[in-house]
């Protein structure tokens, strides 16, 4: 049971730069941590954390670990917790 963030490379809004912070094995775990972090439900995007760079070393302090962009994507896959986007027919 493991909590994964990103480092803060996404531009996104106040001028701010974004992390992810997902789990690699289960929502709940996810939003307990997230609850302990601070972070809004709003934050919360499928499966999910968008959290600012300002709150990054925290997270980590508090156990979540560390990795780049491409593990983070890959480990939740691998757990089964990705949920995609869905598309809506034009």
């Amino acid at each position: 049971m493991t909590v994964l963030i990103d480092p803060p490379n996404w531009p996104g809004p106040r001028g701010l730069l974004w992390s992810h912070l997902v789990s690699d094995s289960s929502l709940e775990e996810l939003h307990a941590f997230a609850g302990r972090l601070g972070v809004p439900g709003r934050a919360f995007d499928r499966d999910h954390y968008d959290v600012p760079e300002t709150v990054y070393a925290r997270a980590v302090e508090l156990g979540a670990e560390p990795v780049d962009s491409r593990t983070l994507v890959r480990r939740l896959t691998d757990a089964g917790l990705r949920r995609r986007r869905r598309r809506t027919a034009c």
